[in-house]
């Protein structure tokens, strides 16, 4: 316990460290570039920890007190609260042209800019450079194995009676080509209604918004392409792993009833929680039974709403196909994550305004560093890609127009740019302090639901 604790904070202080210098450094390379004096780079909020600083030129490099962020502190001619808190006080003397407020406005612009803007091209060539080094990995099923009637929304329970075997073959009018294809279409349509066309089978016209994305996720999760019974990945300390079932056996009956798709298989174990079941399998072309019993957990992972079910650790091998990717593909593929990445940001942000997301989906450091362990013990790979999307969060929160955010001071930025003076001081200070406040409500709220998920509720 102690030793998984500790795993999963040093992964989340890497994770965090390198976003949060890729982040500040972007604003510290473009001050530089326009001449205006860094006082300090520092990876944490508020003043510099002791012992651990050093300077180079003009510029004091530093680790702050509170891990949770990071700044550049520029030379200003003014004095602000909020800038205070986040960032300490420096009383180096400093040439009159090199403060920010003596730069131009476009140039100011750039420099807040700059930060969301490193953010988003890491994260554009770490998707771009795993779709190179992988090319396109995909599921090339779009036969409708199994549902999980439970788990629909209600919007959605009309797809219970779509008998399994239909072949999908479009979602919103767009041909589908893969199982891929399909989950990205559910969850990521931009209609405020999910049509899906059957082969033979009438089309589901699904009334779910475009916001609702906890709806459109369990619609998805909820959805399974028709698969045969074989082992493809089995539990660390599961009930299959205890029992003895291995990678690559083909379950052909469960207490005696012929198994012949993995959904067979769902609908045996799932209600048999605690219950000792007799799974014959092949393996290496021998016929053999195992005594498994399934363990009751959450149908969907850490969602307290879901139902418990049977479950004994496994998934099914998935007949994936890869499509090599010359490096245009790739920058097409990596562009594409990136959008797609952001896009879910702001259908986020937006439903948590409207009230359609609740705010028990907002997520703090801990979930975040249990994500991140959870993708490094898969590999490097998973971590990466963990890291980009991360990294386009953090670009696209920024962007946000509250003020101690770069979105509030591009606001101020182009307030200036138009009434061709700076707002007044008090009226900054004011709108920083509210924005302060906001941005700290909202780690109250992360940190609470990031406790309640740790304690089951």
């Amino acid at each position: 316990m102690i030793g998984n604790v500790a795993y999963t904070i040093v992964i989340l202080g890497i994770v965090l460290g390198v976003l949060v210098f890729v982040h500040e450094l972007g604003h510290y390379i473009a001050a530089k570039a326009f001449g205006v004096w860094v006082h300090r780079f520092a990876i944490g909020i508020g003043k510099p920890i002791p012992g651990l600083t050093f300077r180079r030129g003009e510029t004091e490099w530093a680790i702050a007190w509170l891990p949770l962020g990071g700044y550049v502190k520029m030379a200003s001619r003014e004095h602000e609260p909020a800038s205070s808190v986040l960032e300490g006080d420096s009383a180096e003397a400093v040439p009159a042209d090199r403060v920010f407020e003596a730069k131009p406005v476009w140039q100011r612009m750039i420099i807040i800019l700059s930060g969301v803007t490193l953010n988003t091209v890491f994260a554009l060539m770490i998707f771009t450079g795993l779709a190179w080094k992988n090319g396109r990995r995909y599921d090339p099923t779009t036969t409708l194995g199994h549902v999980t009637a439970s788990a629909l929304p209600p919007e959605a329970k009309a797809l219970a009676s779509v008998p399994l075997g239909t072949r999908i073959t479009a979602v919103d009018g767009r041909l589908v080509h893969s199982w891929d294809d399909i989950t990205e279409q559910i969850t990521a349509g931009s209609t405020n209604q999910i049509i899906i066309r059957f082969d033979g089978v009438p089309d589901l016209v699904i009334p779910l918004h475009r916001d609702a994305l906890a709806e459109r996720s369990a619609l998805a999760t909820a959805i399974e392409p028709e698969q045969p019974p074989v082992l493809g990945a089995i539990g660390v300390s599961s009930p299959a792993e205890s029992a003895g079932l291995a990678v690559g056996d083909s379950i052909v009956a469960i207490d005696g009833a012929p198994v012949t798709w993995w959904s067979d298989a769902v609908d045996h174990i799932q209600p048999a929680a605690g219950k000792l079941l007799h799974v014959d399998v092949v393996r290496h072309g021998k016929r053999q039974s195992i005594a498994v019993t399934p363990r009751a957990e959450r149908q969907v992972a850490n969602d307290p709403r879901s139902p418990m079910v049977g479950k004994i650790g496994v998934a099914s091998r998935t007949r994936y196909l890869t499509e090599p990717l010359h490096l245009g593909g790739a920058i097409k593929a990596g562009a594409g994550a990136t959008l797609s990445a952001a896009g879910i940001i702001v259908r986020t942000i937006r439903g948590l305004i409207d009230g359609r997301v609740p705010t028990g989906a907002v997520g703090g450091p801990i979930l975040i560093g249990q994500m991140a362990a959870q993708e490094a013990r898969a590999g490097i790979e998973p971590l990466l890609a963990f890291i980009g999307l991360i990294s386009i969060n953090l670009a696209v929160i920024n962007l946000l127009p509250i003020p101690v955010l770069d979105g509030g001071a591009f606001l101020f930025l182009a307030i200036e740019g138009l009434i061709r003076r700076p707002l007044p001081v008090r009226v900054r200070e004011a709108f920083s302090m509210v924005g302060l406040a906001m941005v700290l409500l909202l780690m109250i709220i992360a940190f609470k639901n990031d406790i309640f998920r740790l304690l089951g509720r």
